[in-house]
C-alpha cells in the first residue's frame, strides 16, 4: 500500500496535480512500517524526511496560489460588461500634446478602451547592489476601471529552492508578500502609507502597458515641456505623480518618481526610473515590451530589475 501511494504520488508530481496530499499519506504509512522494523529499516527515516519537506513546500506553494487566484478573481469578476467604446481623437483633446502623440502611435485609436489586462513577464532581479542576478516569471492582472493590479512571480533564487512573491493593489492599498520555499515569509508589508504610495506609484509607470487607461478620470496631466508631461494619480484620498518622457514620435523613454525605498518605517523617498529598452506590438497595441527599473541612491545607481513582456491580453472575462 505505502508502495502504491508513492508511485501515485510520484505520477501526480510528474503531472503537476496535488502530489502533496497523497504523498503525505504515503509517508505516514511508510514510517509506520519503518519503526516496526526499525533495526533493517531506520534509513528509511532519511527518505520520508526529505520527501516531507519537499511536500511541505509544495502545499505552501499551492496554499499561496490558491491566494493569489481569489485575489486576481476579485479584481476581475467573471463575465463581466465591457463598455465597447472606440477611444477617437475627441477623447484626447484635453491631454498634452505628447500624450496624444504616444497614445495616436501607440494605435489606440480606433481600438476599444482596455478595462481588464492579463500579462505574462520574464526577468532578472536582484534584491542589493551587488547581489547575484535570478531569473523570475510572472503573471499580473489590471482592472483599469477600478484602478488595481495582482502581481505574481516565482523566482529562481537559489539551485532547487524558490521564491514566490505578490504584489498587489487595491482600492488604493497596496500589499507585497513575499515566501522562500513557500514557507517562510521573506517580506510581509500591507496597507501602510508608504507601501500604498509605491504600489500606486507602480500602476502609474505600468500603464504604457495598456494606454487607454490614461484616459481615465483618476489621472490628471500637466504639461512640462514637448517630450514630456507629469501624470497625478488620485483615488481613494491617496495621490502620487510621475513624470513620463517621450521621443519626438511619441515613444515612451521613460518613468520617473519619487518614490519609498521599502516599506518599513526608516524608508526614505527615492529617485525610482523605468527606461525603455526595446518595443513591441502585442494584440495591436504598440507598448514598452523591454524595460530596466533602477533606483537612483546617493551612493549610486541601483540597477535591480530587468523585464520583458511575452504575452498581453485586453479586455479578458476572468483571471484563470
Amino acid at each position: 500500500m505505502a508502495f502504491i501511494l508513492f508511485v501515485v504520488s510520484a505520477t501526480q508530481f510528474v503531472g503537476h496535480k496535488k502530489w502533496f496530499y497523497l504523498a503525505f499519506k504515503a509517508v505516514f504509512l511508510s514510517q509506520i512500517l519503518i519503526i516496526l522494523t526499525w533495526k533493517d529499516a531506520k534509513f528509511g527515516t532519511l527518505a520520508n524526511v526529505i520527501i516531507v519537506l519537499v511536500a511541505i513546500s509544495a502545499f505552501g506553494n499551492h496554499q499561496f496560489k490558491t491566494m493569489v487566484q481569489k485575489e486576481s478573481e476579485d479584481i476581475i469578476p467573471e463575465n463581466r460588461y465591457f463598455d465597447t467604446e472606440v477611444i477617437t481623437k475627441t477623447d484626447l483633446l484635453n491631454l498634452p500634446e505628447i500624450i496624444q502623440l504616444w497614445l495616436i502611435n501607440s494605435g489606440t485609436l480606433g481600438k476599444e478602451v482596455s478595462e481588464t489586462i492579463k500579462l505574462k513577464q520574464t526577468g532578472m532581479m536582484r534584491t542589493k547592489p551587488n547581489g547575484k542576478w535570478m531569473p523570475f516569471k510572472a503573471t499580473q492582472f489590471f482592472n483599469a476601471n477600478d484602478p488595481s493590479f495582482v502581481w505574481s512571480t516565482t523566482v529562481d533564487a537559489m539551485p532547487v529552492i524558490t521564491m514566490i512573491g505578490r504584489d498587489k493593489l487595491v482600492n488604493g492599498k497596496g500589499k507585497m508578500l513575499i515566501k522562500l520555499a513557500g514557507l517562510f515569509p521573506v517580506v510581509n508589508v500591507s496597507e501602510n502609507e508608504k507601501i500604498n504610495s509605491g504600489s500606486m506609484i507602480r500602476y502609474l509607470s505600468e500603464i504604457c502597458w495598456f494606454p487607454s487607461a490614461a484616459l481615465n478620470d483618476y489621472i490628471t496631466w500637466e504639461f512640462i515641456d514637448s517630450n514630456s508631461a507629469k501624470a497625478t494619480f488620485t483615488y481613494n484620498n491617496e495621490t502620487v505623480s510621475g513624470i513620463f518622457t517621450f521621443t519626438e514620435n511619441g515613444e515612451l523613454l521613460n518613468f520617473e518618481a519619487k518614490r519609498y525605498y521599502g516599506g518599513d518605517e526608516d524608508a526614505k523617498l527615492e529617485t525610482w526610473l523605468v527606461e525603455t529598452q526595446s518595443f513591441k506590438e502585442l494584440n495591436g497595441i504598440k507598448i514598452p515590451n523591454k524595460s530596466k527599473v533602477t533606483w537612483q541612491l546617493d551612493d549610486g545607481d541601483f540597477h535591480w530589475l530587468t523585464v520583458e513582456i511575452i504575452e498581453i491580453e485586453y479586455n479578458i472575462s476572468k483571471s484563470f
